[in-house]
C-alpha cells in the first residue's frame, strides 16, 4: 500500500522543547546521546508526518549508511515514551510515528486503497465528542479520530 501524507513543519522553539522532553527522559533512563541517535531524531523532526521505521531509516542512511533499524526503531520507541512522538496504527500492517503535537488536535482521513493520509481539523467534532462525553460522565484526556473510505482519486480510477 503506498502511503502520501501531508508535510508538518515546526518552528525551531517547539521543535527545543521536543528535544528538552527528550534529554530529560534520557537522563531519567541513564541514556547517553549517541551521534546516531541524534542524527535520527533530528531527521524524524524534519520527515513528513506519519513517517514508518523503514521510511526514516533510508533517510537516515542517506546521512549515515551504518545506521540500524534497530537504532531506529529504539530511538522512535524512545520519542514516543518520552512523549515526543506518537505511534500511529493506519491498517496498513505498518506502525507509522507523528510529532506529539498537542497544540494543533488533528484527526485522519485514510484511503483504504491507495494509502494516502489527509489529516484534518473540525471543531464541529471535537465539541460534539466534547458534548458525547460529557453526557456519559467522561472527562476527556485524550483521543484519536481515524475515518477509513475511498480518496477522491481512487474514486475517479474506479
Amino acid at each position: 500500500m503506498k502511503v502520501k501524507t501531508t508535510e508538518t513543519h515546526h518552528d525551531s522553539q517547539h521543535l527545543e522543547h521536543f528535544r528538552s522532553l527528550l534529554s530529560e527522559h534520557m537522563a531519567k533512563k541513564g541514556l547517553r546521546s549517541t551521534d546516531q541517535r541524534r542524527l535520527i531524531v533530528e531527521t524524524f523532526f524534519l520527515s513528513p508526518s506519519h513517517v514508518s521505521i523503514e521510511e526514516l531509516l533510508s533517510q537516515v542512511r542517506k546521512q549515515d549508511s551504518r545506521v540500524g533499524y534497530a537504532t531506529v526503531y529504539r530511538t522512535l520507541k524512545l520519542l514516543t515514551e518520552c512523549g515526543v512522538a506518537y505511534e500511529r496504527k493506519f491498517g496498513d500492517g505498518l506502525t507509522r510515528y507523528e510529532l506529539a503535537d498537542d497544540a494543533s488536535h488533528h484527526d485522519h482521513l485514510i484511503c483504504v486503497e491507495c494509502g494516502t493520509i489527509v489529516e484534518f481539523e473540525e471543531p464541529e467534532i471535537e465539541l460534539l465528542q466534547e458534548r458525547i462525553a460529557k453526557k456519559h460522565g467522561f472527562v476527556l484526556r485524550n483521543h484519536k479520530h481515524e475515518m477509513y473510505g475511498v480518496c477522491g482519486e481512487c474514486q475517479a480510477r474506479a
